[in-house]
């Protein structure tokens, strides 16, 4: 249904082993529509994990690269892409070095660390002319798309208030075993980079690009790391009288993860909840409230074939969110290709980035501070 009559296009992989947190999902979700296909990589500095994840992807041992720097060496004429999948914190110098070597690159959220490094990254994308797209996978989920719609074609009046919340239980629970890199804090706590970004982005995505103007931020620690902060609240005013609250955290134990969206509209309001992706409440002003999936007349997105991989009625999920994303991107990479600019409402780079980490930088300093702080 989804799936593309075109040849794929050819993807190398910096990072993304076997015991990556994502790896594999990108693995997987680039490659179910027949968009990409995964031809080499540099996918762990560990040359076991590194072995054995090329062999579980069919990768060539000819083409799994010792090192980033190499594949980027070896490999500047045989792929349409790279696929960044390091830690955050290794983003912005292997980003700019593949953009300087002419590549095309594909980014797992965060862009990097702070607001300043977006910026350096996004020079590097215009000095060279590049392209660059961040994976934010939640914006994937077709019924997350359907309120985009639902609130650009006023279905629930004027947007007044965004609710979003990201609990999760993975520093709290008995065991708990974090990746190294998670356990430092940046101007930014660590935390924001991993949840924080989405906060940011769903916002971004569901009102069409709405600015936040200022924060009101606090931060918490209550789990097993006491040296990083693992809670984080907030209340921001974005433009045209908007409010947004926003919790998100790795303490909140029964929460595998639990990201709710609730838009309040002067009409109708609406929520999603991931744990249940499929379905999408409406509530009108008169009191009826109304359930819609992809198989809803109501569905004018969600009901897109590209979106009914199987008929709704039987679930999809994380992966075909990504795989939903890959597909947009696919597009924007086959518009370059083919001497056009990229153009997607459902993909986004550095700018965009940049915004995110500044909103997260303003809700860092109005924990110190305990004032609102402009964005």
């Amino acid at each position: 249904m989804a799936h593309t009559p075109l040849p794929p296009l050819r993807l190398g992989f910096i990072g993304g082993a076997l015991n990556s947190a994502v790896g594999y999902t990108h693995f997987n979700a680039s490659r179910i529509d027949g968009h990409f296909r995964v031809d080499t990589g540099c996918f762990s500095r560990r040359a076991d994990i590194n072995a054995e994840t090329a062999h579980t992807y069919g990768i060539d041992d000819a083409r799994t690269h010792a090192s980033w720097q190499t594949l980027l060496e070896n490999e500047r004429d045989a792929l349409d892409a790279l696929v960044v999948l390091t830690p955050t914190p290794d983003h912005r110098e292997i980003v700019i070095a593949a953009l300087d070597a002419g590549f095309p690159v594909i980014c797992e959220k965060a862009l990097a660390v702070s607001s300043d490094e977006c910026r350096q990254i996004g020079t590097a994308v215009t000095r060279n002319r590049g392209f660059l797209a961040v994976t934010y996978n939640y914006s994937g989920y077709p019924m997350v798309r359907e309120l985009r719609r639902m609130i650009a074609d006023g279905s629930l009046g004027t947007v007044q208030q965004i609710h979003l919340e990201i609990p999760q239980e993975g520093f709290l629970r008995q065991g708990a075993a974090p990746q190294a890199w998670r356990l430092k804090d940046y101007a930014v706590p660590t935390i924001s980079l991993d949840l924080g970004v989405h906060v940011h982005h769903l916002v971004h995505f569901l009102t069409g690009g709405k600015t936040p103007l200022e924060v009101v931020g606090d931060q918490g620690t209550y789990g097993h790391f006491s040296e990083i902060v693992d809670n984080v609240y907030c209340l921001a005013h974005y433009e045209d009288n908007i409010r947004v609250q926003s919790w998100y955290g790795k303490t909140a134990l029964g929460n595998r993860n639990g990201l709710r969206i609730r838009v309040m509209g002067s009409l109708a309001s609406a929520e999603w909840f991931q744990m249940q992706p499929e379905d999408l409440q409406l509530n009108q002003a008169d009191g009826r409230r109304v359930l819609i999936d992809r198989g809803s007349d109501e569905a004018d997105v969600a009901r897109q074939l590209r979106y009914n991989r199987f008929k709704a009625g039987h679930p999809s999920g994380f992966i075909e969110a990504f795989a939903n994303l890959y597909a947009d991107i696919a597009a924007c990479l086959r518009q370059v290709k083919s001497g056009g600019a990229a153009s997607s409402a459902f993909v986004y780079g550095a700018r965009e980035s940049e915004e995110g980490l500044r909103f997260l930088e303003a809700i860092s300093r109005s924990a110190h501070t305990r004032k609102w702080e402009a964005v």
